[in-house]
């Protein structure tokens, strides 16, 4: 089959891999029908390099069961399923007490194991959850970076009525706006540096934009009174995430989505925050819980397959999965202008 293979630094080959086989019984085989490129996706392409070198990368991805192993009950060829990425051991203590977002052997494919930029992926059964009727596979391939959001809004308290900001407008961020929405969150402030990208969160919920290129958003949402409930830090830039400490009221919460790849200078006015306001702090990490995948993805499917969540809204580019090399080296030169870029092995042009 054809894939994506990873090597080096922005060494990304399109060619020519073998065929996933089924060699446990509960393995599946699924034809991929969409791909998404994430944002860890840019990082590691420009600077951080593969875990493996040589291996198929990719991780949000929806598709056709083609083949089941001999212990498969729960799907059957010809399931339209997404998959959920991360590969835990369901045996150390984490897992076992229902948190395996902390699994001690925690994976995801496109890492270690092969991934989504292929023509074909093989995983076990419990990672593939199958999609509502009518649910496209566009939609399908959004439901990783939907449920990265939702599940970091279920570390904190949010109820109807909250105020919430959300620091970095895109991907995650433009779903962490939608998701505070459905969990009852009265106003939503968006901010970011890029006018365009406030627009577009707009459109998916924000009540209220703020650029912070030449203002400091920490003193623009005290215009609006003492802070807000819950302040969600989902650009993963080490300059916000140092200064959304300083946007909760007091007895507030932070709620870490994104992940800087630099060091995090706290200056110490946004470091006593912490203290003198008494914050939750709160880091959260994938996209499940218990029982495994989790709630995450079983209110994902749903909400974006029965339209009450819009993801297609932030896809700006479709192409096939040979362009792919190609589409990395565009987005790293010159990034303005790309939302959530969609790949298909199989031919769309």
């Amino acid at each position: 089959m054809k894939a994506l293979t990873f090597y080096d630094v922005q060494d990304l080959r399109y060619e020519e891999v073998p065929d996933p086989k089924i060699e446990k019984d509960d393995d599946v085989i699924v034809k991929v029908k969409a791909v998404g490129i994430c944002g860890s996706d840019i990082a590691r392409y420009r600077s951080l390099g593969p875990y493996v070198k040589g291996n198929v990368w990719g991780h949000e991805f929806s598709g056709e069961v083609i083949e089941i192993g001999s212990a498969v009950t729960e799907l059957t060829v010809g399931d339209r399923v997404v998959g959920c990425p991360n590969m835990v051991c369901h045996e150390c203590g984490y897992c076992k007490s229902g948190h395996p977002s902390r699994c001690e052997s925690l994976n995801t494919i496109g890492a270690y194991v092969p991934g989504a930029f292929a023509e074909y992926i093989k995983m076990p059964a419990v990672n593939l959850v199958k999609m509502v009727e009518g649910m496209t596979y566009e939609q399908g391939a959004l439901v990783e970076p939907a449920t990265v959001a939702i599940h970091g809004l279920y570390q904190t308290k949010i109820k109807m009525g909250y105020e919430v900001a959300v620091v970095g407008c895109g991907n995650i961020g433009l779903m962490a706006i939608q998701w505070a929405k459905a969990f009852g969150a009265k106003k939503v402030f968006a901010i970011d540096i890029d006018a365009a990208q406030l627009q577009v969160a707009q459109k998916f919920g924000a009540d209220v934009l703020i650029n912070s290129t030449d203002i400091d958003f920490h003193d623009e949402i005290r215009k609006y009174g003492n802070g807000v409930d819950l302040a969600i830090e989902s650009a993963g830039n080490p300059f916000t995430a140092a200064r959304v400490l300083g946007l909760p009221r007091k007895g507030g919460e932070v709620v870490y989505m994104g992940i800087p790849y630099a060091d995090v200078p706290i200056p110490r006015f946004y470091f006593e925050k912490i203290m003198r306001n008494e914050l939750n702090i709160i880091g959260s990490w994938c996209t499940i819980s218990a029982p495994y995948p989790g709630k995450e993805w079983m209110n994902a499917v749903e909400y974006i397959g029965n339209k009450k969540v819009d993801v297609l809204g932030m896809v700006t580019h479709r192409v096939n999965l040979s362009e792919g090399p190609h589409m990395f080296k565009k987005i790293i030169s010159n990034p303005k202008g790309y939302g959530k870029v969609l790949l298909y092995p199989e031919e769309i042009m």
